[in-house]
């Protein structure tokens, strides 16, 4: 086996200080966005007196027994189906002991059994379909409370195993984890966090809201139906190639503590419902030629977003699989990997991202222009996707030095062609 690298030259401190500005800032910024959207119709509330701020604060959503339940119930139904649903298992790519894992892929069973499972129990009379509505901000609360736990659990963990990557800072080894695959037995912590209670409880959020909508106005509007549809496609989607995951960022190589659950299990289900969130109390149509522009932008996006990841992806399995009916061209280097330019890796280093952001500014859209907080999503994740594309340029060019050059002046644009 090779010597085992320095693991601070290898994770880095990619956050620096600003680490312990986002442990406190993110919870507060997703309480913030909830109180904004039910106690001021989505509008910013900017208090300027002393006043003002305790009005604020004392909005901040208790835990409730009911909120528990629930979000541990649904938890531990979403785990007891990763672990026992049929799938098939997957080797993950290589670790740097030489090893590979193995993850059982039934994302797409354990999706739609969800959705009839809680379908069912709605129009069954067992559970209110305005429920994860009306529940919001206790949920946020309780997942967040949870988070804390469970990522302090990550954190001994990791310590306590062979395969521990830390700086030796302790708060910052808990905000970025200290191990890269942490498991119980076969069930890996990482994947299901990112692959299962979050991004699943994302859409039923989406219904819960269409079903308040439907309550106070009597109707489900165009705008709440896309929305609604187009995260649906976007998840159902992912769940369909759920085996490309193994080939991301997240999984091959950021370390699972705070940032990672806290972005799974509270700032996915709870901020990136937004805009359902707020056209339960905007119930606007849109006209004829909104509505075809507005889906013909979220469908270019997703055609780029899932060609650009699946290309990546066949490559990384079998690099004599065919882009666009040709042979793809690669950059063969010191390492032995291979870096792909061919396809939509030839035009930009992350294309991949350019279509994400299209469907990003598609899911907004529906909400018009009112406000700001239903942009939330697309200003942010513009911000997440220039930040991570500088990590990973940054993280190859320390890994493969010449060759990387070589690879940035063939693909000069990283995200987008022309601009950036």
């Amino acid at each position: 086996m090779d010597e085992k690298p320095p693991v601070v030259t290898e994770i880095g401190f990619a956050f620096r200080r600003s680490y312990i500005l986002l442990m406190i800032g993110l919870p507060l910024l997703t309480w913030y966005m909830w109180i904004c959207l039910i106690h001021n119709s989505g509008a910013f509330i900017v208090p300027g007196t002393r006043q003002e701020w305790a009005d604020l604060a004392s909005k901040l959503p208790p835990p409730t027994f009911q909120a528990a339940a629930l979000y541990l119930g649904w938890l531990l139904f979403q785990a007891l189906l990763q672990h026992y649903l049929p799938g098939r298992v997957v080797q993950g790519t290589m670790l740097r002991d030489g090893t590979r894992l193995g993850y059982r892929m039934n994302g797409w069973l354990s999706f739609w059994i969800t959705l009839g499972a809680a379908f069912l129990a709605c129009w069954l009379g067992w559970i209110d379909p305005t429920i994860l509505y009306d529940s919001f901000g206790p949920l946020i609360t309780v997942s967040y409370i949870f988070t804390l736990l469970f990522s302090l659990y990550l954190y001994f963990l990791g310590r306590r195993s062979r395969n521990e990557r830390v700086t030796g800072t302790p708060l910052y080894d808990f905000f970025m984890g200290t191990s890269l695959n942490p498991r119980a037995g076969t069930f890996d912590f990482k994947l299901f966090s990112e692959a299962r209670p979050g991004l699943i409880l994302w859409v039923l959020i989406n219904f819960s809201a269409a079903a308040k909508q439907y309550e106070l106005h009597h109707a489900v509007t165009t705008p709440m139906m896309l929305v609604c549809l187009f995260h649906l496609l976007y998840i159902a989607d992912y769940y369909f190639h759920e085996e490309a995951i193994l080939t991301t960022w997240d999984i091959k190589h950021e370390n699972f503590g705070w940032m990672l659950a806290f972005g799974d299990l509270v700032w996915v289900p709870f901020t990136y419902t937004v805009q359902a969130l707020y056209l339960v109390d905007h119930a606007h149509d849109l006209p004829l030629y909104g509505t075809l522009g507005i889906v013909a932008l979220n469908m270019a996006g997703y055609y780029v977003f899932r060609t650009a990841n699946i290309q990546k992806h066949r490559f990384s399995r079998d690099p004599g699989s065919l882009i666009w009916g040709r042979m793809p061209a690669f950059i063969q280097t010191a390492r032995g990997t291979k870096l792909l330019t061919s396809g939509f890796w030839g035009i930009a280093r992350h294309a991949n991202y350019f279509g994400d952001l299209m469907m990003a500014l598609a899911w907004c859209l529906p909400c018009l222009f009112d406000n700001l907080i239903p942009y939330f999503y697309f200003i942010y994740f513009t911000i997440l996707l220039v930040h991570r594309e500088r990590r990973d340029n940054a993280m190859c060019h320390a890994k493969y030095g010449k060759d990387w050059e070589e690879y940035t002046s063939r693909v000069r644009w990283r995200i987008l062609p022309g601009v950036y």
